[in-house]
């Protein structure tokens, strides 16, 4: 730093710390009580003049004039820098005191009890340690510099430099803890700003990211559900489409089927905005939903759907407590999208839905004797989402296939 700008620092006080020194209402009762400590003082000194002993009879003009003087730069310059905090303000008005204690030490050194209000006006003027120590010992040198150098003065100078000294002491040590306290709440504030601001960041990412999970679950029960169905009842208006000329019976058959796809998508769809259990677990077990969803599988495809609750290992699912809603939610769509998979892809004639227990997991199988594939060189969209699903109640997804023998999909929850 070079010597001019350090000159600078010692007589101009720093510049915003980044919040205010302390709460609002309690700095606003600060500076009130200021102003009215300071217009009491005042007074007194007015008072004291005008009818007292403090100053000699040809004097008093003159040091009403500087009490004068003092109050309107006060009024004009101390109150805006005490107030806004704005240091730089607080320069001209330092100025003018430091001028007019130096005048009332030659004048009326009876009104020196003054330096009572004038060293706080000093610290809460420029809230700063260096400037107001500065400012302090300027004003202290400039009170006593006439009742020293006076030769009108009756007043030891011995006492006087020993009363300035008290009086510059007791002031740095309470202007030092001041401007300390002052500095503090500062650094408080503009803490308690920041943790605000980072807060109100943390919030609307939270929101977001709920947001985007909501859209995420919305699009998977959408695709487990809803689009599903809609692709039965397009295959099956075909099929019916290509019945109703040569075997009317099994056309209206069709038709039945399409009519009970169509409700369970108007119940499912109402369930996803709803957000609740899928239409199939409403009122039933899992054995019952799984069982539902085969039979009208096989009605769909004409394949033969098998079944298999034999390795329950004596733990029968129907209504027996162990499995969360989302644990039966989550094999429930995943005997769904294996279906789906069946349906679009394997060109099976017989499917086995199996469901088994396992040591501690609950597992759904559904096998089917088609054409197969290669898992690892075949990413399906809907088995990875089944995945993502799965995956958040614990559980895991198998798929075991190939080319010309036939796939098998397992999905696993931690279960009772």
């Amino acid at each position: 730093m070079s010597l001019t700008r350090r000159l600078v620092a010692v007589v101009v006080p720093p510049g915003d710390d980044g919040g205010d020194p302390l709460p609002e209402r309690g700095w606003n009762a600060t500076v009130v009580g200021m102003h009215l400590v300071s217009a009491a003082v005042w007074g007194l000194a007015v008072l004291s003049t005008l009818v007292g002993d403090a100053v000699d009879a040809g004097r008093r003009a003159s040091a009403l004039l500087v009490l004068g003087a003092l109050a309107v730069a006060y009024a004009v310059l101390g109150v805006p820098a005490i107030r806004s905090g704005a240091p730089r303000r607080a320069v001209p008005y330092l100025l003018v005191l430091v001028t007019s204690f130096a005048l009332l030490g030659w004048l009326a050194p009876g009104l020196l009890f003054l330096l009572f209000l004038a060293y706080p006006h000093v610290w809460f003027a420029v809230q700063g340690t260096l400037t107001g120590i500065s400012w302090t010992l300027l004003l202290g040198l400039a009170s006593a510099a006439g009742p020293v150098l006076s030769a009108a003065s009756s007043r030891d100078p011995g006492d006087v430099l020993l009363e300035t000294g008290i009086g510059i002491g007791f002031s740095l040590a309470l202007g030092v803890w001041v401007s300390r306290v002052l500095h503090e709440s500062a650094q408080r504030a503009s803490l308690i700003a920041q943790l605000e601001a980072t807060r109100s960041e943390l919030a609307a990412a939270e929101h977001e990211r709920g947001v985007l999970a909501e859209r995420e679950r919305l699009a998977q029960e959408v695709h487990d559900t809803l689009a599903q169905g809609y692709t039965s009842i397009v295959v099956l208006s075909q099929t019916a489409a290509a019945l109703v000329a040569a075997d009317p019976g099994a056309a209206r058959e069709k038709l039945a089927v399409i009519e009970e796809v169509a409700r369970d998508n108007l119940a499912e769809a109402r369930a996803v905005v709803a957000a609740f259990r899928p239409v199939a677990l409403d009122g039933s077990t899992l054995v019952e939903a799984l069982r539902q969803l085969a039979g009208r599988f096989a009605r769909e495809t004409g394949l033969e759907v098998r079944v298999d609750t034999a390795a329950l290992d004596g733990m029968a699912l129907d209504g027996a407590p162990g499995l969360r809603t989302d644990e039966e939610v989550v094999l429930l769509r995943g005997a769904q999208e294996a279906l789906t998979n069946v349906r679009r892809h394997a060109g099976a004639s017989a499917v086995v839905l199996r469901l088994a227990r396992v040591g501690g997991q609950v597992s759904v199988h559904v096998e089917d004797d088609g054409v197969g594939f290669d898992p690892a060189a075949v990413r399906g969209a809907g088995l990875e989402g089944l995945r993502g699903r799965v995956a958040q109640v614990g559980g895991e997804v198998d798929v075991a296939s190939a080319p010309g023998a036939g796939t098998r999909v397992t999905v696993r929850v931690p279960g009772p």
